[in-house]
């Protein structure tokens, strides 16, 4: 059985009975976290106000404050600090450009959600990371917004290659979430002019101790490399307005690099008043 996430109110409504037995600062708004976590499930929330809760310990508060909220979002979302990883100037300066990239190319394109924070402090298994802010629940998505997405996936590795005249290993996984999404695009959504709105190779659900989806192969070898083709169509596609964004606004992307490496992090509404706003 598939259980959908909960939509904005049901996440409030869990959000507030796991906060009944919690003392909240007056700055809480529980609307505005249930806003802020999109897809987020039932036990992701409790975790939220759990973790909030141990912050709040930890720093001797005598309520929780949204901060600590704010910071248990991203430990529940990206993992906990790893503070004891020592990276070199350079390793920073190039996760800084990354991460500039990503936010700074997602800020001048109007489907991608806005920035909610940016740093360079290692969590999990991430050098650093890019946080976005859903401005509403979403059940489906355009072709512009997923084009749009793969442009915006592909500015960490853009800005490392504009900037630094290098690439790095630390886009391998921007690079495999554009490519999936390129292919279903293509071989699940009928969103190739050239193959038309055909889909290829359906899952095929096998449960037994779990699931297992098998992919039928229901096309020719010429269909497969055409395929291929359109995927990577879409995915350069993507790298060059990726590209022209940043170097369109390279005082940008070099204005949240800068910040990125004195303060290690940026929360939405500083990146926003580096665009004027």
């Amino acid at each position: 059985i598939v259980v959908s996430a909960p939509d904005v109110k049901s996440r409030e409504q869990i959000l507030e009975v796991h906060a009944r037995k919690k003392k909240l600062a007056e700055d809480v708004d529980l609307k505005t976290v249930a806003r802020n976590t999109s897809g987020f499930a039932g036990a992701d929330l409790e975790n939220i106000l759990n973790e909030a809760a141990l912050l709040a310990a930890r720093r001797n508060l005598d309520c929780i404050g949204m901060k600590e909220i704010e910071d248990a979002m991203v430990k529940v979302t990206m993992g906990p600090e790893k503070k004891t990883r020592v990276r070199s100037e350079k390793e920073n300066k190039l996760v800084a450009y990354h991460e500039a990239g990503h936010a700074v190319v997602s800020r001048y394109l109007p489907t991608q959600d806005k920035v909610h924070q940016i740093s360079i402090v290692p969590r999990g298994m991430a050098g650093g990371y890019t946080m976005y802010r859903p401005a509403e629940d979403k059940s489906f998505r355009s072709k512009t917004e997923m084009e749009e997405n793969i442009v915006s996936l592909l500015g960490g590795r853009v800005a490392e290659k504009l900037i630094l005249d290098d690439i790095s290993t630390g886009a391998s996984n921007d690079i495999e979430r554009a490519t999936a999404i390129s292919r279903a695009m293509v071989t699940k959504y009928g969103m190739s002019e050239k193959l038309g709105t055909i889909t290829f190779g359906a899952d095929q659900e096998e449960v037994f101790l779990g699931r297992d989806l098998a992919h039928a192969k229901e096309y020719s070898e010429e269909t497969a490399a055409i395929i291929d083709e359109e995927v990577k169509k879409i995915v350069d596609a993507g790298y060059e307005k990726a590209i022209n964004i940043l170097s369109e606004h390279v005082d940008k992307l070099h204005a949240v690099a800068k910040i990125l490496l004195e303060k290690e992090k940026i929360d939405g509404e500083e990146f926003d008043k580096i665009f004027g706003e």
